[in-house]
């Protein structure tokens, strides 16, 4: 009761979303679908996304999750996600909070970068009624995880974590690059 009482005068603080702002496309929309999608003349989903799966381990991906009737295909890889800029300004944040310690408040340290997992999520899914055509669209994010750093005296806990949408076009057009390629081979394949 007494943590209700506490609160309360916060409970009108959040932000809320009208229902008509959450099905509104950006203007990138259109640009990320383009990016992120391609046609392949082939009738044979199944042999596509086995295609697509070889690609991404051909790229550092461990395939975690396959559903062929659906045509959906999930895979991941974890990497460093340690910058050099970001140790830079670390340091010179900590170096400039240090007259800090003047005021008996400690320096700042600013927590960075130390882990990340990179994702794609693919679909294969025909668009001509005689499926000769199929529709490939992949989608590369990742999560990264913060080490720990402080504000003032207020600690900031490692572990804290932020996903995001990868929208580097060299990415999706190097996927797409081997994947045609892999398409066009695998029925000479021995």
């Amino acid at each position: 009761m007494a943590c209700l009482a506490i609160a309360s005068p916060f409970i009108g603080c959040v932000a809320h979303t009208q229902p008509d702002e959450l099905f509104q496309l950006r203007p990138e929309s259109a640009a990320n679908r383009a990016m992120q999608t391609r046609l392949f003349e082939t009738k044979d989903g199944t042999e596509l996304l086995s295609a697509s799966a070889a690609v991404l381990q051909d790229l550092g991906f461990q395939v975690e999750e396959s559903v062929r009737e659906v045509g959906f295909l999930r895979a991941t890889k974890e990497r460093s996600a340690r910058e050099y800029g970001q140790d830079l300004a670390r340091f010179f944040v900590f170096l400039l909070s240090t007259p800090l310690v003047l005021v008996q408040q400690p320096p700042i340290v600013m927590p960075v970068d130390l882990h990340q997992k990179i994702a794609a999520t693919l679909v294969t899914r025909p668009v001509s009624p005689d499926v000769t055509r199929q529709e490939v669209r992949v989608v590369f994010y990742r999560v990264v995880w913060k080490g720990e750093g402080s504000a003032g005296r207020q600690g900031i806990p490692p572990g804290e974590q932020r996903m995001e949408m990868l929208r580097d076009p060299a990415i999706y057009q190097t996927f797409f690059a081997k994947l045609s390629k892999a398409v066009f081979l695998e029925p000479f394949a021995l």
